[in-house]
C-alpha cells in the first residue's frame, strides 16, 4: 500500500509523514495485504465474540448500572518500550494513590477531616461498606483491578 499520499490533521498511531512509523513497519505491511473488508470482517467477529462471551464493563451514570459492551479494536495500539515505561510508571504510581485513598476512607479518614471529601458524600455512597473500616487488607491492596484508557492529544502526546 502506498501512504505516499495519505495525509491526517492529527496524530496518526500508524503513518508520518506519508510513512509507516518505523516501529510498526510489520503492523504497515500486515494491513497492506488485507482489504477494507478483510478488517470489516475481522471487526465484527471481534465484536461477535465479545458479545458471546459476555465482555463488559459498567457504567455508573445517573444512578442508574448501566452494563456496556467491552469495545475492542482489531487494529492494535503498539506501544515502543520507552514509552510502556512511562504509562507503566504512571498505573503503578495511580493504583498505588487509589489504594492509599480507599484504605483512607476505611481508616483514618484523614481526607474527611482534612476536609477533602465531605462526610455525607461518603456516608449516602451506596457503595462504601462501614463494615469494612478497620480492616487491613493484605499488602494494602483495596482494588484488584482497574481500568484506565490511555489516550493521546491531537501531538500524540
Amino acid at each position: 500500500m502506498d501512504w505516499s499520499t495519505y495525509r491526517s490533521s492529527t496524530w496518526d498511531e500508524l503513518i508520518a509523514d506519508g510513512a509507516p512509523r518505523p516501529e510498526l513497519g510489520p503492523l504497515a505491511d500486515y494491513l497492506a495485504a488485507l482489504t477494507v473488508s478483510d478488517v470489516r470482517a475481522r471487526q465484527r467477529a471481534a465484536e461477535a465474540a465479545v458479545q458471546a462471551m459476555g465482555i463488559t464493563f459498567t457504567v455508573y451514570q445517573d444512578g442508574a448500572n448501566l452494563d456496556r459492551a467491552w469495545p475492542l479494536d482489531v487494529l492494535p495500539r503498539v506501544i515502543t518500550t520507552q514509552e510502556w515505561d512511562r504509562v507503566e510508571a504512571g498505573l503503578l504510581q495511580r493504583m498505588r494513590a487509589l489504594n492509599l485513598f480507599i484504605d483512607d476512607l476505611y481508616g483514618a479518614q484523614k481526607v474527611i477531616a482534612d476536609g477533602v471529601l465531605p462526610a455525607e458524600l461518603l456516608a449516602d455512597s451506596a457503595n462504601f461498606r462501614p463494615e469494612c473500616c478497620g480492616i487491613s487488607p493484605p499488602q494494602g491492596v483495596w482494588a484488584h483491578i482497574s481500568g484506565c484508557d490511555l489516550v493521546r492529544d491531537g501531538d500524540g502526546t
